[in-house]
């Protein structure tokens, strides 16, 4: 009956997580990027920030207030080609409905995104955080964890912006199994490198004329917390724009019609005649 009843809930779990994964209608992407100059932009460790239009990503999206609704890693050459020749897969994320998996730049080249690099990362625990996802590969999220699924069907909870954040971690199962940005978070904290620390100010010892010093103390905040635009956010992470890395002169931009900027003496005159029409009155309307 047991196995009856889990397998009942599987489906279930199934059923839903197409339902969140269905693309929602009107999304476009305002600067894509393409996956040639990701690729030449990128290093390995980055955090690749992604504005999804899945049904899910609007229920993220609103929670967190953010424009990110998903964070993959940068894990550069690590990983095999595909036997069949296909593009090499380059970035590791956790999806809904497939777990931890490795997927091609190319997945997000119509998607806006965000390059996110921590700074001053030693080559060493770049590698720890890179294996650290390398080896989360196949993590399975259990569908039948229903109350996980169906809290991403409130996409704008009636709820005080302050407790949303705590909505991600809510549910029965393990949140690093749905939520992309928990296991990367995971990750860095492996290392002990911050994201999003909580920083308290406490009293040090009394020094000489009666000053005091402060200590910061960095509290690590449970993985299952953050989300995709904590890694934006953080101070500890360098935003990278493609355009601007190999420089970028607006000069040589082309534009489509200049005319509209220059003052209005300069602008080409149209020589165009305004007919008028009588109208009921006997004047004219132009």
């Amino acid at each position: 009956m047991t196995q009856q009843t889990d397998s009942l809930l599987d489906r279930f779990g199934r059923f839903l997580a197409r339902r969140l994964q269905a693309e929602s209608s009107g999304y476009q992407p305002y600067t894509p990027s393409d996956p040639e100059t990701l690729h030449r932009a990128l290093q390995p460790g980055d955090v690749l920030l992604v504005e999804g239009n899945q049904r899910i990503s609007a229920a993220i999206k609103y929670l967190t207030q953010s424009t990110w609704s998903h964070s993959a890693l940068y894990v550069g050459e690590v990983l095999e080609e595909p036997a069949d020749g296909s593009e090499r897969p380059r970035l590791i994320e956790v999806n809904l409905g497939d777990g931890c998996i490795a997927v091609p730049l190319s997945k997000y080249r119509t998607y806006n995104t965000r390059i996110c690099r921590p700074s001053g990362l030693t080559p060493d625990d770049r590698k720890a955080i890179i294996d650290f996802m390398v080896e989360s590969l196949g993590l399975r999220y259990d569908m039948r964890n229903i109350f996980d699924l169906l809290r991403f069907f409130m996409p704008a909870p009636p709820v005080p912006v302050r407790w949303r954040r705590r909505m991600l971690s809510l549910g029965s199962g393990d949140p690093t199994r749905a939520i992309c940005s928990s296991l990367i978070a995971k990750a860095f904290q492996f290392v002990h490198y911050p994201i999003l620390p909580d920083i308290k100010h406490v009293p040090g010892q009394a020094a000489a004329e009666s000053t005091y010093s402060r200590e910061e103390i960095l509290h690590i905040r449970h993985h299952s917390l953050f989300a995709p635009r904590d890694f934006d956010l953080s101070p500890y992470f360098e935003i990278v724009k493609p355009t601007l890395v190999y420089g970028f002169d607006y000069k040589k931009l082309n534009w489509a019609d200049l005319s509209e900027n220059k003052p209005p003496e300069e602008r080409p005159q149209e020589d165009e005649t305004l007919e008028s029409e009588p109208n009921a009155e006997g004047g004219a309307t132009g």
